[in-house]
C-alpha cells in the first residue's frame, strides 16, 4: 500500500509527499506533462533537448551537479513521448539543497550561448551514436512514421531528423521552455523519512514564488484506426535480418493495457513463453524472440520483435509468428498458464516497489495519467483479466490490417 498526502500551491503547483521511515535517503521527484507529443512537427527532438538543458545551469546556479554531490546525492532524468521526468536521491538531512536546485531551474534556465551549444552537440552525438550508428538503433526512427501517420507519436523522443536539434535557436528554446517548465505544468514528489508540515514548508519556501504560466491546453489530432497491413523493408549493416511487427491496441490508461501487458508475458517472457518455446527452442527460427507493449499515454502497441537464425526466410518466420498470434485468438489459455504469468507479473511489481525511488516515480506518473485515486488498485485490474478475456483481445487486435511490419536485411 503506497501512502501519501497531497497539497497545491498558490502558482499551481502539485505537491505529493510519501513518508518512508525505513531509509535514511530522500527522493525528489519532478514530472513535468511535456514530452514528444507536445512539438511541432517542423522542431522535434525540442523536449530531449532539454532534458539535457535542465542539467546545464539555471538563472542562479551555473553548476547543478557539483552542489548535490556535495550534499551526498545524485540526479538523473529520462524523457518520452509523453513525459519528462527528473528526479535527485540524497540523504534525507540535506533535501534542502534538491529543493533549491530544482526551484531554480523551475524558475528559468541560464540560457547562455555556451549551454545550449555544448548540450545541443551532446544531444547530436547521442542521436548518431545510438540510433544512426549502432545496429538496428534506427527501428523506432522507422517504425514510428510507418505506424502513425497524423498524431506526434510518429516521431521518436530523440526527434524526426538531427536537423531539427541542429538549427534550434536561442528564441526556440526560450519558447519552449516558458511554455512547458512551469509550476502550473508540474508535480512535485517527495519521498523519505521527513514530516508533512516539513515537506509544506520547503515547498512553499523554494517553490511558492515561482510565477505560474499558463497552462497550455493540448490540441492534439487522433490517429485514425488503421485500415490496411503496412510493411516496410530496408538493409543495414547488422548483424542478422531482424523482424518487427506491430500492432496498435488501447493506451495506458485504458482497461486494455493490462489484457495486453499480461499477454505478452504469456507469449514472450521467458523460456517457458509461447514463443520461445516454439520459435527458438524447438523451430529454432530465430536467436532472440520478445512480445511486450509500448504504453502510450494516447495510443498504444503491441510488439513482437526477433533476429532471424541464419537461412531463415522472413516468410517462413513470419507465417510462424502469426500462427501462433492466430491460435491465442482461437482458443482461450488454461487457467493455470494464465495464474503462473500473472503470479511472476506480481511478484516483480511488488519487488519493484521495495525502493523508495520507484515508489515515488510512481505516483508522479500516475498523478500526471489523472490516476492517483487508484494507485493501489492496478494489481487488481491484472487480476480480473480472464482467459476469455484474452482470447478477444487477441482477436479483435492480431489482425493484418492492424499490423505494421518491419524487416530489416542484413546486408551481404
Amino acid at each position: 500500500m503506497i501512502k501519501f498526502d497531497e497539497f497545491k500551491l498558490d502558482n499551481g503547483l502539485k505537491v505529493i509527499f510519501h513518508k518512508d521511515e525505513t531509509t535514511p535517503m530522500a527522493v525528489v521527484n519532478i514530472i513535468y506533462d511535456v514530452g514528444a507529443r507536445d512539438e511541432s512537427e517542423d522542431r522535434t527532438g525540442f523536449a530531449h533537448l532539454f532534458e539535457h538543458l535542465m542539467f546545464g545551469g539555471s538563472k542562479n546556479i551555473e553548476n547543478f551537479d557539483a552542489p548535490l554531490q556535495l550534499a551526498g546525492g545524485e540526479c538523473n532524468a529520462f524523457t518520452n513521448n509523453d513525459i519528462t521526468n527528473y528526479y535527485d536521491t540524497l540523504p534525507v538531512e540535506n533535501i534542502e539543497t534538491a529543493f533549491w536546485l530544482e526551484s531554480d531551474r523551475m524558475l528559468e534556465l541560464a540560457f547562455t550561448p555556451k549551454s545550449l551549444e555544448v548540450q545541443r552537440s551532446v544531444v547530436i552525438e547521442e542521436f548518431k551514436q545510438r540510433y544512426l550508428n549502432q545496429p538496428y538503433g534506427d527501428v523506432w526512427l522507422l517504425l514510428r512514421p510507418l505506424i502513425y501517420k497524423t498524431h506526434p507519436y510518429k516521431w521518436a523522443t530523440i526527434g524526426k531528423n538531427i536537423e531539427h536539434i541542429e538549427n534550434a535557436t536561442m528564441q526556440d528554446v526560450k519558447d519552449f521552455f516558458f511554455t512547458h517548465y512551469g509550476p502550473q505544468n508540474a508535480t512535485l514528489v517527495v519521498g523519505g523519512n521527513l514530516a508533512l508540515d516539513e515537506v509544506k514548508r520547503l515547498s512553499e519556501k523554494w517553490f511558492g514564488n515561482i510565477p505560474s504560466r499558463p497552462k497550455l491546453a493540448r490540441d492534439i489530432p487522433n490517429e485514425p484506426a488503421q485500415l490496411e497491413a503496412r510493411q516496410l523493408e530496408v538493409e543495414r549493416k547488422v548483424p542478422a535480418d531482424a523482424l518487427y511487427i506491430a500492432f496498435r491496441m488501447g493506451n495506458r490508461k485504458s482497461k486494455e493495457h493490462f489484457c495486453g501487458d499480461l499477454l505478452s508475458d504469456i507469449l514472450g517472457r521467458g523460456r517457458s513463453s509461447r514463443l520461445y518455446s516454439e520459435l527458438i527452442d524447438k523451430q529454432k527460427l530465430f536467436t532472440t524472440l520478445s512480445a511486450y507493449v509500448s504504453a502510450g499515454w494516447e495510443d498504444g502497441l503491441f510488439i513482437v520483435s526477433g533476429h532471424l537464425n541464419q537461412g531463415v526466410s522472413f516468410e517462413k518466420a513470419e507465417a510462424e509468428i502469426w500462427k501462433i498470434l492466430n491460435e491465442m485468438g482461437e482458443t482461450e489459455i488454461e487457467n493455470r498458464e494464465l495464474t503462473k504469468v500473472l503470479n511472476k507479473f506480481k511478484t516483480a511489481k511488488v519487488f519493484s516497489e521495495q525502493t523508495l525511488l520507484n515508489r515515488v516515480m510512481n505516483i508522479a506518473m500516475f498523478d500526471l495519467m489523472g490516476k492517483l485515486d487508484v494507485i493501489n488498485e492496478e494489481l487488481n485490474e491484472y487480476d480480473k483479466v480472464t482467459s476469455t478475456q484474452i482470447r478477444d483481445f487477441s482477436k479483435r487486435v492480431f489482425v493484418t490490417t492492424n499490423s505494421s511490419t518491419l524487416r530489416i536485411k542484413a546486408q551481404k
